[in-house]
C-alpha cells in the first residue's frame, strides 16, 4: 500500500479493522481456556460493525437491521411473555465464531502473492467440465474445511471477474451436499449431539451417493439453463489443489493429533492465519507486520457486510431459540412414534422453514426438543436432520453460506434462492426415497 492511500484511510475504518483483529486474537485466545472475558470478541465485532455500518450497502444494512430487530423482539416476547430467563450480556454473542473463522480464512490473502499481485493460473475450465470442477472442488475440499473453501475457490474464480450465477450456484451446491455425509461440518456436530447413538456409518453409505446425485444434478441443470461457453470453473490440477490439500492436511493432523479437542471451525480460525503469519516471515519481521497492518485496514473493513450479516442472523437466532424453547417447554411430544412418514413431513417442513428464512439449525434443534427417540430411531432422525440442512441452506436466503456469498460477493440471497427452488425440489423427492429406503434398512 502507498502512502497516498495509506493517508487516504478513514479513522473509523482503521479504529473498526483493529476491533475486528482483537476479535480473532480474542476468539484464539479462548481455545486455551485462559481467556475469562466471556463475550469479549461479540462486544468486538458488534462494535466494529457499528462503525463500519453507514458504509454497508443499503440493500444489506436494511437486512440485517431486520435480523437484529427481529432477534431482539423475540427475546423481549420471550422474557414477558413466557419468563424466560435471558442472558442479557450473551445475547451478541451468536455466531461470533462463524465471523471469527470468516476473518481468519482472510488472511489466505496473505499466503502467496507476497508483491501483492494476483494471476490467474493457467487457461481455466470452461463449460460443463468447469462446473463440475467448481462443485467437485468445493464438495471434496469443503467437507473438511467448510466454509472457507468457498472463499479459496471463489476468490481464485473471482480473479478472472465478477463471479457469474452459475459459478456461484456451484459454489452454493457443492458445500451444502456436503452436509449429507461430512463429519466434519457443524450438521453432523449437531445431529452427533442430538442424537448420539446414530449410526455414522449407514448415514455415509446413503448421505454419500446422494450427494454425488447432487453433483450430477447440479452439472445437468446448469448446463441446459445457462450458456457455460465462456463460464470459468475451478481446475482440480496438482496447482490449483497444492494449497487448499496442504491446509486440509494440517487441519486433519491437528484435528486427530496436536488438537482433537477442538472443533474444525475453531481449528480454521486459528491455523489459517498462523500459516499465513509463517508464510511472511522469510522476508522479515518488520514485511510481516506491515502486511498485517495493511489486511487490518483495507480488508478487514471491506467485510462488513458479511459480518453485519452474520452476527445480526446469530441474534435473529438466539431471539428465536428462546422464544421457542420457553413457549414449548412442556412434556409432550410431536409424534409417538418417529417412523418414515413422520421423518418425511420432518424433512419437508424443516426444508420450508429454511425458504422462509430460518437457518435449519432451528428446525432441527427444535424437533429434537419434542421428540422421544430411542436407539433405533436415532439414526433415522440424524439422516433427516443432515438431509433437511444440506438442501435447507442451499435454498434458504439466510443460511450461512448464502449469508457469505451475499457478503463477499454481492449475490442477493432471494436471488440465490429463486435459482435453487428446482434443484431444491428434485433433492427433496430423492431424499424422501432414501429416507424410504432407510427405514427399510433399520
Amino acid at each position: 500500500m502507498s502512502e497516498t492511500t495509506a493517508a487516504t484511510i478513514v479513522p473509523r475504518h482503521a479504529l473498526a479493522g483493529g476491533l475486528i483483529l482483537t476479535g480473532l486474537i480474542l476468539q484464539v485466545a479462548q481455545f486455551t481456556g485462559l481467556f475469562p472475558l466471556a463475550h469479549a470478541v461479540s462486544y468486538c465485532l458488534w462494535l466494529a460493525t457499528a462503525l463500519l455500518w453507514v458504509d454497508i450497502p443499503r440493500r444489506t444494512r436494511r437486512q440485517a437491521g431486520i435480523l437484529a430487530a427481529l432477534g431482539l423482539g423475540l427475546l423481549v416476547m420471550a422474557r414477558t411473555w413466557h419468563g424466560a430467563r435471558i442472558d442479557w450480556p450473551g445475547i451478541l454473542d451468536g455466531n461470533t465464531y462463524v465471523v471469527a473463522m470468516l476473518v481468519g480464512v482472510s488472511f489466505i490473502g496473505l499466503i502467496g502473492n507476497l508483491r501483492g499481485r494476483s494471476r490467474p493460473a493457467g487457461k481455466a475450465l470452461t463449460g460443463a467440465r468447469g462446473v463440475l470442477g467448481t462443485w467437485l472442488g468445493v464438495h471434496l475440499l469443503g467437507s473438511i474445511l467448510n466454509l472457507s473453501t468457498v472463499f479459496m475457490v471463489g476468490d481464485r474464480l473471482e480473479r478472472r471477474g465478477p463471479l457469474t450465477t452459475p459459478q456461484l450456484l456451484g459454489l452454493n451446491r457443492g458445500l451444502s451436499s456436503a452436509a449429507l455425509w461430512s463429519p466434519f461440518f457443524a450438521s453432523m456436530g449437531v445431529v452427533m449431539t442430538l442424537a448420539p447413538a446414530m449410526h455414522y456409518a449407514i448415514i455415509l453409505a446413503f448421505g454419500l451417493p446422494l450427494a454425488m446425485v447432487s453433483g450430477m444434478l447440479t452439472v445437468g441443470e446448469l448446463s441446459r439453463r445457462f450458456e457455460l461457453a465462456d463460464t470459468a470453473g475451478f481446475s482440480l490440477s496438482p496447482r490449483s489443489l497444492l494449497m487448499p490439500v496442504c491446509m486440509a492436511g494440517l487441519v486433519m493432523l491437528f484435528h486427530y493429533v496436536i488438537t482433537p479437542t477442538l472443533s474444525i471451525v475453531s481449528i480454521i480460525t486459528f491455523l489459517l492465519p498462523g500459516v499465513a503469519l509463517l508464510s511472511n516471515l522469510p522476508r522479515g519481521a518488520r514485511w510481516t507486520l506491515r502486511r498485517v497492518h495493511q489486511h487490518t485496514l483495507n480488508r478487514l473493513p471491506a467485510m462488513r457486510s458479511e459480518i453485519s450479516l452474520f452476527l445480526c442472523a446469530g441474534l435473529l437466532t438466539q431471539g428465536l431459540s428462546s422464544f421457542i424453547t420457553a413457549a414449548t417447554d412442556s412434556t409432550w411430544t410431536l409424534f409417538a412414534h418417529f417412523g418414515p412418514l413422520e421423518a418425511v413431513a420432518s424433512f419437508l417442513t424443516i426444508v420450508l422453514s429454511a425458504v422462509a428464512g430460518l437457518h435449519p439449525i432451528i428446525g432441527v434443534s427444535v424437533l429434537a426438543s419434542m421428540l422421544d427417540l430411542d436407539a433405533g430411531q436415532q439414526t433415522l432422525f440424524a439422516f433427516v436432520g443432515l438431509a433437511s440442512w444440506a438442501v435447507g441452506t442451499s435454498v434458504g436466503p439466510l443460511s450461512g453460506i448464502n449469508l457469505s456469498l451475499q457478503g463477499r460477493y454481492g449475490v442477493s440471497g432471494t436471488t440465490m434462492m429463486r435459482h435453487n427452488l428446482g434443484y431444491a425440489a428434485v433433492m427433496a423427492l430423492l431424499v424422501v426415497v432414501s429416507i424410504i429406503g432407510l427405514d427399510a434398512w433399520l
